[in-house]
């Protein structure tokens, strides 16, 4: 399966590393040395967004991508609309782009973190 849309902005982002892209529940999700940092919906791309980063995109006007689950309840996700304008201009995507990488390089550490096994406290004698 292929997406033109996808296969561009793969390439702009080609100075990042190795880019990859995979379709996702009726959707593409965007990797970076095999990492997701980004998501395409209906042609329209978000980048992942923490809060270090969420308020440069709430400045932009761009909100969370939001969809409706089988319940009929809206749910968000901390991936935001790129700003058209940056899509315009490849060095402004790039920083962006970036910004997201780091914001799913800092959630993959924090997850791992969580995952590893809590130190002992020694035993009292």
């Amino acid at each position: 399966m292929r997406n033109e849309f996808v296969e561009w902005l793969c390439e702009q982002l080609s100075p990042m590393g190795h880019m990859s892209s995979r379709a996702m529940f009726g959707g593409w999700s965007v990797y970076c040395d095999g990492l997701i940092f980004a998501i395409v919906v209906d042609e329209v791309p978000y980048l992942k967004a923490d809060a270090q980063t969420i308020p440069a995109y709430t400045a932009q006007g761009c909100g969370p991508f939001e969809y409706s689950g089988k319940d009929g309840k809206l749910s968000k996700m901390n991936y935001y609309r790129i700003p058209d304008e940056v899509l315009e201009e490849r060095g402004a995507l790039l920083q962006w782009a970036r910004a997201a990488l780091e914001v799913a390089l800092r959630a993959r550490s924090r997850a791992r973190a969580a995952k590893a096994p809590k130190a002992r406290k020694p035993a009292v004698a």
